[in-house]
């Protein structure tokens, strides 16, 4: 990923320290700097010393929930809102939305799915670099294009989210069954779908280079500049 000037900060808000842990450590190894807390008591000294382009929140947290916090955030800082929850219902995402969250995620989730979404919305609001690179491969999120040691990639939609998929996850080992809900928005199809467009997808990459993307033996695929 190309350089920006600073990294872009995230205040992670959630009182189960099993989930914040594993969700501060993900983040962090995207390169964002991240600061935790069980809860919002807080939140205003956060935001104003450690100024967050974008906050995490659960919904369901000790004290004040996550909706009511959103709100707080709305009226003091203009850092971008992540709703994390278990409620799955329409007129809460309604209400999540109409509180000032830019996304909501539910429980519960693959971390591959809430780094991509946080970063996703950083890089709408220009903290991160629109373009990801892996190696000689370059992604261009905004247009949807990609390109191999100079040359446009001619994919199909289905082909290009899968490479942004595991571009967004790159060096990490993805399972079938991630990529399927990820991609395909649905984990109890056929796996040999991935394969299917993974094999294609593979192809035209490939002739333009060696090999990105990795099978990782009875675990799933890894996108990596280094061989698996």
């Amino acid at each position: 990923m190309s350089a920006v000037s600073t990294p872009a900060r995230v205040l992670l808000v959630d009182d189960d320290e099993t989930i914040r842990v594993s969700v501060a450590r993900s983040l962090r190894d995207e390169g964002l700097v991240v600061l935790d807390a069980p809860d919002g008591s807080e939140l205003q000294r956060d935001l104003t010393q450690f100024v967050p382009d974008l906050v995490v929140l659960d919904w369901m947290l000790p004290g004040a929930s996550g909706i009511q916090l959103a709100a707080r955030v709305r009226t003091s800082s203009d850092a971008a809102i992540v709703m994390l929850t278990a409620r799955d219902e329409v007129d809460d995402r309604l209400r999540g939305f109409a509180e000032g969250a830019d996304d909501y995620v539910v429980k519960p989730f693959a971390m591959a799915e809430l780094v991509a979404r946080v970063t996703a919305v950083l890089r709408r609001r220009g903290r991160i670099p629109a373009v990801v690179e892996v190696g000689d491969l370059v992604l261009d999120p905004d247009a949807a294009l990609a390109r191999r040691a100079g040359v446009t990639l001619d994919l199909t939609a289905t082909e290009y989210r899968l490479l942004a998929f595991l571009a967004e996850s790159r060096g990490r080992t993805m399972s079938k069954g991630q990529i399927l809900t990820q991609v395909w928005g649905y984990d109890s199809v056929d796996p040999n779908l991935v394969e299917v467009h993974l094999s294609a997808l593979r192809r035209k990459m490939e002739a333009h280079g060696p090999r990105l993307v990795h099978t990782v033996r009875g675990i799933g695929y890894r996108l990596s500049a280094v061989a698996a």
